[in-house]
C-alpha cells in the first residue's frame, strides 16, 4: 500500500496498478499544513482529506491513519464513523499518548494496554456491519530497549482479541525483531517500510517469508514529490527557465490525460447540447 496524501497522488497510485493505498497522517500533516507529524493534525482534518482522496481513486480501497483516534473511546467512535463516511476502507489506530509523534521519531509514550484495548473495542462497535478494516498499532517497541519488543507483541495480541482485524508493531529495528513479530503475533500482520526510518527495508517476498501480510510504504510518494519539487525549483531559481529540464516534468498532454480532461470536455459538450434543445 503506497501512501497517497492528496487526490492527485491517489489518482497516480490507482493508475499505476496498485490494489490499495494508504493515507499517512505524517504525509497529510506535511502536505495540508506544512507541519511535522507531532500531533498537530486533527481527526476532522484527516477525514476531510480522506474524503477527497478516496473520491479521486474509487476503484481501490484506501486505508487511513487515524492516529490515536482523537481522545478516549468515545472520540474513537466519532473518528471511525467520520472515516467510514469519507469513503475510507479501514484505518490504523495506535496506542500512543497524546501528543503523538511519527513512529520513527524520538520522544514517544504509550497509554496503558487496557485503555487502548478498550479503544479498539469501541472502534469495532462503531464499525458495526460496515466493510472497514481495523489495524491495531503499537509504538511500545520504542519505549524500552530491553522489554519494548516483548511488550509490543503482547499489546497487539490483546488488541486482536479486542476486535482488530490486523496488527502493526511500529518501528522494529532489525531482521531479528521483524522475524519475532512475524512468528509471535496473531492474525494478519502489517509492516511499515519507511525510507530513512529505523526498520530495515525489504521486498514483499522477503517480508512474506518473515510472516507479514500487508506492506505500507507511507512516505515514498511524499518524499519523491518533495525531492522533485526541490530540484526543479532550484533549476528555476538559478536559471530563470525550465526549458533545459523538461524531462523533469510531466508534459501538458500527459498531465491532462492524468486528470482525464477529455472526459470533462465530453460532458461539457453533452450538457451544452441539452441546453440548446430546451424550449
Amino acid at each position: 500500500m503506497p501512501g497517497c496524501y492528496d487526490a492527485l497522488s491517489a489518482i497516480i497510485v490507482e493508475r499505476t496498478g496498485f490494489s490499495a493505498g494508504f493515507i499517512s497522517g505524517y504525509a497529510v500533516a506535511a502536505s495540508l499544513l506544512g507541519k511535522p507529524d507531532i500531533g498537530i493534525l486533527t481527526p476532522p482534518e484527516m477525514a476531510a482529506a480522506a474524503r477527497s482522496i478516496c473520491a479521486a481513486a474509487p476503484l481501490i480501497p484506501i486505508i487511513a491513519d487515524a492516529d490515536t483516534g482523537g481522545g478516549n473511546a468515545l472520540n474513537v467512535q466519532r473518528t471511525i464513523r467520520d472515516l467510514i463516511a469519507a469513503g475510507a476502507a479501514g484505518c490504523f489506530l495506535e496506542d500512543q499518548a497524546w501528543p503523538k509523534k511519527c513512529g520513527h521519531m524520538r520522544g514517544k509514550q504509550v497509554i496503558p494496554i487496557e485503555e487502548h484495548a478498550a479503544k479498539i473495542a469501541a472502534a469495532r462497535d462503531a464499525i458495526g456491519d460496515s466493510d472497514f478494516f481495523l489495524v491495531a498499532r503499537t509504538d511500545a517497541r520504542a519505549i524500552s530497549a530491553k522489554n519494548g519488543l516483548a511488550d509490543a507483541i503482547a499489546r497487539v495480541n490483546l488488541y486482536m482479541e479486542a476486535g482488530a482485524d490486523a496488527s502493526f508493531v511500529e518501528a522494529p529495528r532489525s531482521d531479528y525483531e521483524l522475524k519475532e513479530i512475524g512468528s509471535k503475533t496473531k492474525g494478519y500482520r502489517v509492516c511499515n517500510m519507511l525510507e530513512g526510518g529505523v526498520t530495515p527495508l525489504h521486498t514483499p517476498e522477503e517480508l512474506k517469508e518473515m510472516g507479514f501480510h500487508l506492506i505500507v510504504h507511507p512516505l515514498t510518494t511524499l518524499y519523491a514529490s518533495a525531492r522533485a519539487l526541490i530540484d526543479i525549483l532550484k533549476f528555476l531559481k538559478d536559471k530563470g527557465t525550465t526549458r533545459d529540464h523538461l524531462d523533469k516534468l510531466a508534459s501538458f498532454k500527459e498531465f491532462n490525460q492524468l486528470v482525464d480532461l477529455d472526459s470533462w470536455f465530453e460532458l461539457e459538450s453533452r450538457y451544452s447540447q441539452v441546453k440548446k434543445n430546451l424550449p
